[in-house]
């Protein structure tokens, strides 16, 4: 089983080489049999060549493998991140992986910025359109550069787009037990976009009659995120809003440092990817956290079927937390490097009992 690795730009780098370690722990343990594959698509390549992600590269991937590793990108020597738009937009767009699959979960209560909150209260996930909306670039200038410029920014949202999300979030949920499925958006007062949600949401609703349907205007849906968080166990909505409210579900479970993301197709290869950026003044200085790295590839071997595996990727994770093996960001005092290599330590361990 091919997985196609891009370490990508800044940190990026660092993390990707801490989450490759946990693959191949488990593969040298003969829990994995997994081919990894390294590209250098990144800000590098992009200015020493000008190629960012050729085409026929994303035939390759479509072909040839079962999922892509990517780590972050961006670089401020691209200020347009003309590269760093052609990679990742390149694969949603151009892989058609319309689901952005967010985990929001956490792993310790000191981790958690809310007073009195649990492991048991913050432990949702969120499903963003990935395809549409806002971020299709639908859009232009008029008179630009001059006093009466006029900028127009459109939200594109088909009733495919719409269907096929609202509907993956339903058969997630049903297939692992959950009862409830909250949709979001602002229909108050976008009044198109918002009409096609709420019409698609329970049309589609009506086909699961044992999970309960809920509704959050987006801005109350982070106001009760926030008062409230063990209210939610699956939430739906649209590329912009899921853009913020997954960072928002982010910090409630220790930082973006701790969070992972998979950008699903569910017929064809997927890409996953930890939330954070490449946050370049941090790259090489073994200061990362890695931690979101490693539970995106824990979040990928179970999307391939390696539910044993992604759990043994979690249970480390909680140990190396609980233990203090972390970088600063969450309490510990390790570098990216070390922190990597102490979590490899507990997984080893809990692959042999």
């Amino acid at each position: 089983m091919k997985i196609a690795v891009i370490p990508g730009d800044g940190i990026g780098v660092d993390v990707t080489a801490e989450a490759v370690k946990v693959l191949e722990l488990l593969n040298k343990k003969s829990l994995l049999n997994l081919q990894l594959v390294h590209f250098d698509y990144g800000a590098e390549k992009y200015l020493k060549t000008g190629i960012s992600l050729p085409k026929e590269q994303l035939d390759d991937f479509r072909s040839n493998y079962a999922a892509i590793f990517l780590g972050a990108l961006g670089d401020p020597r691209i200020p347009d991140m003309t590269h760093a738009r052609d990679i990742l937009f390149g694969m949603r767009f151009g892989l058609d992986q319309y689901v952005n699959l967010r985990p929001v979960k956490l792993f310790d209560e000191r981790l958690c910025p809310l007073k009195g909150k649990t492991v048991d209260d913050v432990n949702f996930v969120v499903f963003r359109e990935n395809t549409e909306g806002l971020y299709v670039g639908t859009g232009g200038f008029f008179k630009k550069g001059t006093p009466d410029e006029v900028a127009i920014q459109e939200s594109v949202n088909t009733y495919k787009g719409v269907e096929r999300i609202i509907r993956y979030a339903f058969e997630y949920s049903k297939a692992r037990g959950l009862t409830k499925v909250t949709m979001s958006d602002k229909s108050n007062a976008l009044r198109y976009e918002g009409d096609l949600w709420q019409r698609v949401y329970k049309q589609v609703g009506e086909e699961y009659p044992s999970i309960e349907k809920e509704h959050w205007y987006v801005d109350a849906l982070a106001m009760q995120m926030i008062k409230r968080p063990e209210q939610f166990q699956a939430i739906v909505t649209n590329n912009m809003f899921g853009d913020i409210i997954t960072d928002i579900g982010a910090q409630l479970q220790g930082g973006l440092g701790m969070a992972a993301s998979g950008n699903i197709n569910p017929n064809g290869v997927c890409m996953f990817e930890p939330v954070h950026g490449s946050a370049p003044k941090y790259a090489g200085k073994n200061v990362a956290n890695p931690f979101g790295a490693i539970l995106t590839a824990g979040l990928m071997l179970e999307h391939l079927g390696f539910k044993k595996q992604a759990n043994l990727v979690e249970q480390a994770v909680r140990q190396a937390i609980k233990e203090n093996k972390t970088t600063s960001d969450t309490g510990g005092n390790l570098g990216t490097a070390e922190a990597g290599s102490a979590l490899c330590k507990l997984l080893e361990t809990l692959c042999t009992d």
